[in-house]
C-alpha cells in the first residue's frame, strides 16, 4: 500500500470508530464528534476508560498497536460495566465490533470512577503478560534484537553458535511494513511452522533517526535481498517474503553508495585502493595445500572442518585434445597447477564419464583446506607441509552477480562496477543493465524490456537512470564459504537492520555436519566469548566475570537492604 492507500484505510478505520462508540462518547459526558477527531478522539478515549493518555502513542506503533487495540477494547466495554468474561471474550473475538452492540442496543452507564485493579489472581497475571509482552515487543523492534549466528561466513570474526545482541538504533530502527504479524517471532511461528505474518497490507518504507552511519568495514545484520525461503532446510517451493519478514543476515559492508568495487586475486579495491580489514577481522581463504605424504595424514592439523575440496591431477597429453578441454572449462575447474606430466586443478570430478575421458585421479598429497592468513605461517614447512599456497578462482562463469554472460567473473576477480547511491543517474544501456536491472525492476519497482539496442523504461525509450536509494556491497569474511552480495547482489538501504554490538553467549558444536542444529545438550559453551563486544580493536576481552561479580554485589545488597528492612518493620 502506497501513501494514499494508507490514508484512505486510516480514514476508514476512524469512520468506523465514530459509528461504533459515539454514543458512548455522549454517555461520557463528552461531545459526539470528538469520537470523529483523529488523534484527539484516541486522547478523549484514554480519559473515559481512565488510563494514561501515553497510552496513545502505542497504538500508532506498528505491531505494538495489534497488542494494544484488544486491551483498549476490552478496556472500553469494562468503562460501561460490561465486566463478564464471555463479554470480554465476545468483544476480542469479534475484532471489536461487539462495542457496536454495547453503543446502539444496550442501556449502560459510564462508571467514572472504575477500580483498575484486577479482580483475581489470573486477571492480575494476564495484566502483567501483556504488558511484559509489549514491553519486549518494543524494545525487540526499535532497540535490541537477539540474533544467533548460524553459518560460518563470517569465521572466525564471527563464529557459528555466536548469540548476539543486534543495535537496531545506531542506524535507524527501520518501523515494520508488515502490518499484521505476530509479536517477538520473525518469519515463522514455532512449533506450527506457519508464516508468522499476513503480506498485506504493507507499510511504506520509513526508518527512525540513527546516531551513525554505515561506514565501509563494519559488520551489519540485514534482511537477505535474493529470501524466498519459507523454511531453511527444508526443500520446497519458493515464497515471496516482505522485506521486513526475509531472513536476517550478517555480513562485513565492504562497499558504500557511490563507491568504486573491484575484487582482484580474493581483495577487494574500494575507489582504487586496496581495502584494510580491522585487526580483530580474520579472512579465510581457500589454500593449496602440499604435504610429503598422503594428505590424510594431516587432516587432524589442518583441521577437518578447514577441509574444502580435493585437487584433481590431469595428464598434460589428455588436455591437447579438444573434448577434454570442452569439459575442463564446462565444470569450472580451476588450474592450480602444472609439472611436466599433469595439470592439477582444484575441484572434485564427480562425473564418471568426464573421469574416463580426462583420465583424471586425486592428488593424494594436495587438498583445498580453508586457513586464516595467519594460521598458514604457523603450518608452513612444519609437521611434513611442503607448501600452502592461496588459491585464486580466475575461470570466470556466470554463477556470480550479475550473472551475464558479457560480465562474468569469479569471487576472487570480479567487477569492476558501480555501487548505486540515491540521486545518481547512471547511463542506462544494454551493456550497463545487468548491473541494475535487479534493482531497477525489484527493489524500485518499474517495468524494464530491452528492443534492439534500446532500452524500455516503463514503456519508454530511457538512456539514463537514477536511484532512488542508497545501496551497500556485503561480504563475508569467510571469502570461499560465504553467500553474499557476490552472488545476489546490491543490499537496498531498506533492508538495513542493524549492527551487531555484544556477544551474550557463544556455544561449539551449535550445528552438525550438514549444517542443522545441534540438540542443545551437545552444545559446549565459549567461555572465552561469552559477553565480548563485536566491535573495537585488540584481541576479543570477555566480561564474563565481571558480570557475575556485579551480579553477586547485586544480589548481597538486595539481601542486606531486606533484612534492614525487616528489622526496621
Amino acid at each position: 500500500m502506497d501513501t494514499t492507500q494508507w490514508l484512505i484505510f486510516i480514514l476508514i478505520i476512524q469512520v468506523i470508530h465514530f459509528l461504533g462508540t459515539w454514543k458512548l462518547y455522549v454517555k461520557a459526558g463528552r461531545k459526539a464528534w470528538e469520537a470523529a477527531v483523529p488523534v484527539y478522539n484516541a486522547i478523549v478515549l484514554m480519559q473515559i476508560i481512565n488510563r494514561p493518555k501515553w497510552w496513545v502513542i502505542l497504538l500508532f506503533i506498528p505491531i505494538i498497536n495489534l497488542l494494544m487495540f484488544p486491551v483498549i477494547w476490552v478496556e472500553t466495554i469494562r468503562s460501561f460495566g460490561r465486566t463478564s468474561l464471555p463479554e470480554t471474550w465476545l468483544v476480542i473475538l469479534t475484532l471489536g465490533f461487539y462495542i457496536y452492540y454495547v453503543n446502539y442496543k444496550l442501556d449502560v452507564e459510564h462508571v467514572k470512577e472504575r477500580s483498575l485493579h484486577p479482580r483475581s489472581v489470573a486477571g492480575e497475571w494476564v495484566s502483567s503478560i501483556v504488558f511484559a509482552i509489549v514491553a519486549a515487543t518494543l524494545v525487540h523492534t526499535y532497540f535490541i534484537q537477539p540474533y544467533v549466528i548460524p553459518t560460518g561466513s563470517l569465521e572466525r570474526t564471527l563464529r557459528i553458535g555466536d548469540l548476539l545482541f543486534v543495535s537496531k538504533f545506531h542506524y535507524g530502527a527501520r518501523t515494520p511494513m508488515t502490518a499484521v504479524a505476530a509479536p517477538m517471532v520473525h518469519d515463522t511461528l514455532p512449533l506450527v511452522g506457519l508464516p508468522s505474518y499476513i503480506r498485506k497490507p504493507q507499510i511504506p518504507y520509513f526508518r527512525l533517526p540513527g546516531f551513525k552511519d554505515i561506514k565501509r568495514k563494519e559488520i551489519v545484520v540485514f534482511s537477505w535481498p535474493a529470501d524466498t525461503v519459507r523454511q531453511f532446510h527444508k526443500r520446497e517451493a519458493g515464497v515471496i517474503k516482505p522485506i521486513d519478514k526475509k531472513s536476517n543476515y550478517v555480513k562485513r559492508c565492504v562497499g558504500l553508495p557511490g563507491d568504486s568495487l573491484q575484487i582482484i586475486d580474493g581483495y577487494v579495491y574500494a575507489n582504487g585502493k586496496q581495502l584494510e580489514l580491522p585487526d580483530r577481522a580474520k579472512p579465510m581463504y581457500n589454500h593449496v595445500v602440499t604435504v610429503d605424504k598422503n594428505i590424510n595424514n594431516y587432516i587432524r592439523i589442518l583441521g577437518r572442518e578447514n577441509l574444502s575440496g580435493l585437487v584433481t591431477q590431469i595428464p598434460v597429453s589428455v588436455l591437447d585434445e579438444e573434448r577434454p578441454k570442452q569439459i575442463v572449462q564446462a565444470l569450472k575447474l580451476n588450474e592450480i597447477r602444472r609439472d611436466s606430466s599433469y595439470v592439477y586443478f582444484a575441484g572434485q570430478i564427480g562425473d564418471q564419464r568426464a573421469i574416463d575421458i580426462l583420465k583424471s585421479k586425486t592428488a593424494a598429497n594436495m587438498a583445498l583446506v580453508n586457513l586464516v592468513a595467519e594460521d598458514v605461517k604457523g603450518l608452513v614447512k612444519k609437521n611434513g607441509i611442503v607448501s600452502i599456497e592461496r588459491f585464486n578462482e580466475k575461470n570466470p562463469h556466470t554463477r556470480v552477480f550479475p550473472h551475464d554472460r558479457s560480465h562474468a567473473g569469479t569471487v576472487d576477480n570480479f567487477g569492476p562496477f558501480y555501487i548505486p547511491k540515491r540521486g545518481a543517474t547512471i547511463p542506462l544501456t544494454v551493456s550497463t543493465l545487468p548491473w541494475y536491472k535487479k534493482i531497477i525492476k525489484d527493489y524500485e519497482h518499474n517495468t524494464l524490456s530491452v528492443k534492439g539496442n534500446q532500452v524500455l523504461l516503463n514503456g519508454e525509450v530511457a538512456s539514463s537512470y537514477t536511484f532512488k536509494q542508497d545501496y551497500y556491497w556485503m561480504m563475508g569474511d569467510n571469502r570461499h564459504s560465504s553467500e553474499d552480495s557476490r552472488m545476489w547482489g546490491y543490499v537496498p538501504e531498506n533492508h538495513i537492520v542493524g549492527t551487531p554490538i555484544f556477544i551474550w553467549m557463544s556455544f561449539d558444536n551449535f550445528v552438525d555436519a550438514k549444517g542443522n542444529m545441534n540438540k542443545p545438550w551437545k552444545w559446549k559453551p565459549r567461555w572465552d566469548r561469552i559477553f565480548t563486544t563485536v566491535n573495537g580493536t585488540g584481541e576479543p576481552v570477555s566480561y564474563f566475570k565481571y558480570f557475575l561479580i556485579a551480579l553477586a554485589g547485586w544480589f548481597a545488597f538486595d539481601f542486606f537492604r531486606k533484612k534492614r528492612k525487616q528489622k526496621k518493620s
